[in-house]
């Protein structure tokens, strides 16, 4: 069961860049930065590659506030303390993660029907963020025997009535990747369910503490 969700939560995670809860309905108004165009999620005006083969998006509510929410995701050196695929983590520049800000990671992928095991080394570029809005990175990923070229992901954070409403997009494209589409399609969503069940997770665990902790 782990090393199936790692490979799964692998190829998602290739966006150099448990199951998931329920999917949230779209409940909020899109802005001129984060939104639909043409069927996919923006960015300060920019989406996934709507050339690419394989893509996946989902969604989901998380009952916690946003700061909390955006602190998780954007702290990209905290992801091995709460997704267990990563095994290592690099922050390639100082300070806050802004536009340019690059960072390099690492994450184990067992056999797949198109790929040796190997250990995947992702080199992630932010390409657009706006603070507690939305966030865009893009790059490949190299491992012995398996490789992404290009992996486009798109994440908006929406405050809505009763939490935060995540949704999240991504597609990747190369010619390896490419030979079992439908394959690399399926874990590609399963991978972006269980980062967001993780996100969702630890978010509302922290919140859940902190309420505790106001009272006492």
């Amino acid at each position: 069961m782990f090393s199936t969700r790692i490979s799964a939560l692998t190829i998602s995670l290739v966006v150099a860049g448990g199951l998931a809860g329920g999917v949230a309905p779209a409940q909020a108004a899109h802005t001129s930065s984060t939104g639909h165009d043409g069927g996919g999620l923006r960015c300060r005006g920019e989406g996934v590659d709507s050339t690419a083969k394989i893509r996946y998006r989902t969604e989901t509510l998380i009952k916690a506030p946003l700061r909390t929410v955006w602190a998780l995701q954007t702290d990209v050196e905290g992801w091995p303390t709460w997704q267990k695929p990563v095994t290592s983590m690099k922050r390639l520049d100082p300070g806050p993660l802004r536009k340019n800000s690059r960072f390099r990671w690492t994450t184990p992928v067992p056999a797949t029907p198109v790929s040796p095991p190997t250990t995947l080394v992702i080199t992630s570029t932010v390409r657009q963020l706006q603070q507690h809005t939305c966030i865009r990175w893009t790059g490949p990923a190299i491992g012995e025997g398996l490789r992404i070229d290009r992996g486009v992901h798109v994440w908006t954070f929406t405050q809505v009535k009763g939490g935060v409403l995540v949704r999240t997009e991504e597609t990747h494209a190369g010619d390896q990747i490419e030979t079992d589409v439908p394959l690399a399609t399926d874990f590609l969503g399963k991978g972006l369910e269980a980062w967001l069940h993780d996100l969702k997770t630890t978010a509302e665990a922290r919140t859940a503490e902190a309420r505790t902790g106001d009272h006492r």
